[in-house]
């Protein structure tokens, strides 16, 4: 329907290519934009990010659910809390899946799941376990560094596999990201996660403007522990003044509204407290 005001009265987005910090680093390790590759690399990835408008403030209202709790979990795994970033950069804080297979927070393949003591079937999914699914990859990232000796290659590694960055360090003559040769996915992925580091640093210099009250506040919750069968999800969730909506929502990892428990594993249920909804 036509508004009435004409293209003068609407405020024009100027658009311009974000600026570059004078220097940063990821997980301590610094990263050499005096090389012009790498500012170019680095620049790409900032100004995709700068100007993927919704994602983004998505992104930056579910950074102040669940980055406190992730960056928590990795500091406690001993990890240094820029990989936080590379959660942003795999998932978006989003519990999806992909077209490989991947899902969760972290983006975990089924096979990889299991590998680091995650459950993976019809009933449970604990790649969307945002606190064990993090625990699982810090243990990744753990192994990786030991054998790699380099936190930059270690988060390459994630992408692309460990045994495929050792292959390259020996072909390349190389030890340092940056120094190296990755198909491109690679190549961008580091530089994505310190793209999103830099801008979530400071939103509002980039053009976001967010409002306390506009971000999504933290789920407020007491836990449960179930090491029995669960005839029916939403039962369970009624004895405990909620609904499965909610419960699922606390609890993305739940995948149907049953629980066998043939193992009699112990599950930490999340229940929304009373009052927060």
């Amino acid at each position: 329907m036509y508004s009435g005001r004409s293209h003068q009265d609407v405020e024009q987005q100027i658009v311009t290519i974000p600026e570059l910090p004078d220097e940063i680093s990821f997980a301590g390790e610094a990263v050499p934009l005096k090389y012009f590759d790498v500012r170019e690399s680095l620049q790409r990835e900032m100004t995709v990010i700068t100007y993927w408008h919704s994602s983004l403030l998505l992104i930056l209202q579910n950074d102040n659910r669940y980055g406190k709790e992730i960056k928590n979990i990795l500091k406690q795994e001993g990890i240094p809390e820029d990989f936080y970033y590379l959660c942003i950069a795999e998932s978006g804080l989003q519990p999806v899946s992909s077209s490989a297979g991947a899902c969760g927070y972290w983006q975990f393949l089924s096979s990889t799941a299991k590998e680091y003591g995650l459950i993976v079937d019809s009933e449970v999914d604990e790649r969307y376990n945002i606190d064990k699914s993090t625990r699982a990859a810090a243990a990744y990232f753990r192994k990786a560094y030991a054998e790699l000796g380099s936190w930059t290659l270690a988060a390459a590694s994630y992408n692309i596999g460990l045994s495929n960055v050792k292959y390259r360090k020996t072909i390349q003559h190389q030890n340092n990201y940056y120094d190296m040769q990755f198909p491109e996915e690679t190549g961008r992925y580091l530089f994505r996660a310190l793209a999103f580091k830099t801008i979530m640093s400071d939103p509002q210099k980039y053009g976001y403007k967010v409002e306390k009250e506009q971000l999504y506040p933290e789920l407020q919750y007491s836990e449960v522990k179930v090491n029995t069968p669960v005839e029916n999800w939403s039962v369970f969730a009624a004895r405990y003044n909620t609904n499965f909506k909610l419960l699922k929502m606390y609890n993305q990892w739940i995948k149907a509204n049953y629980l066998t428990n043939k193992g009699r594993k112990t599950f930490v249920v999340r229940i929304p407290k009373e009052g927060t909804r």
